[in-house]
């Protein structure tokens, strides 16, 4: 069962060199096939939403990068369906005060609040279409189809002297903490199911993940 309440407990610390070659294998393989399936399926997808950047407030680049960081710290381009105006940050920081408690709130906002996000930025981010791209980075092997969620620097304070281990493994498309509330839960809880994962990751509990993230998709919950 995924904690309902997010109450977690640890087992011993265990990286990623330290597991079972079968599972290293196992786990690299399933992301290969998964992101080249994906992709396939998606393909359709791609074309389809590229149109909607043409008109209406979404003008603009299709994809939107930003640099995050990955596995033993090293940093990657995170790829994601734009879901905001041009030159978002720069609207942010033009409200001082909005962009206070964007950064007091975990970096983030509701979505009626945030100036940067397009009307078809909310439509991809609720159904999580927005996500899609980062099949590109799996297939890369910047990423995995299930990890910790990548996190911007300012982020890793969160974890403090436990930052090694969160860092230890390479960041999912979804993960322990995407399926037990995602949006709906904030630091400090966070660092522990994010770790949970790592202590406890196993071929067994990236299927699960696997299904509930799909579970959770079709009923677009904790997605903003």
């Amino acid at each position: 069962m995924f904690a309902s309440n997010h109450s977690v407990e640890y087992t011993s610390f265990q990286s990623l060199e330290d597991t079972s070659k079968l599972y290293a294998i196992t786990k690299r393989t399933m992301d290969i096939v998964g992101a080249i399936i994906g992709l396939i399926l998606t393909s359709p997808l791609f074309f389809i939403i590229s149109i909607f950047y043409l008109f209406g407030d979404s003008k603009g680049p299709i994809f939107f990068k930003q640099i995050r960081v990955g596995k033993n710290g090293k940093k990657f381009y995170i790829y994601k369906f734009r879901s905001m105006i041009v030159k978002a940050e720069d609207k942010l920081k033009a409200d001082k005060e909005l962009y206070q408690k964007y950064v007091e709130n975990n970096y983030k906002l509701e979505p009626h609040e945030d100036p940067r996000i397009t009307n078809l930025g909310r439509f991809l981010r609720k159904t999580s279409l927005d996500e899609i791209p980062q099949l590109i980075n799996v297939l890369k092997g910047e990423m995995s189809l299930v990890g910790p969620r990548p996190v911007v620097v300012e982020e890793l304070r969160e974890y403090g002297d436990r930052v090694n281990e969160f860092l230890s493994i390479k960041p999912g498309m979804t993960g322990y903490w995407a399926v037990s509330g995602r949006s709906n839960i904030d630091y400090p809880e966070r660092v522990d199911l994010e770790l949970f994962y790592v202590y406890n990751q196993s071929f067994y509990l990236d299927i699960r993940i696997i299904f509930k993230t799909l579970q959770i998709v079709l009923t677009r919950k904790g997605a903003y």
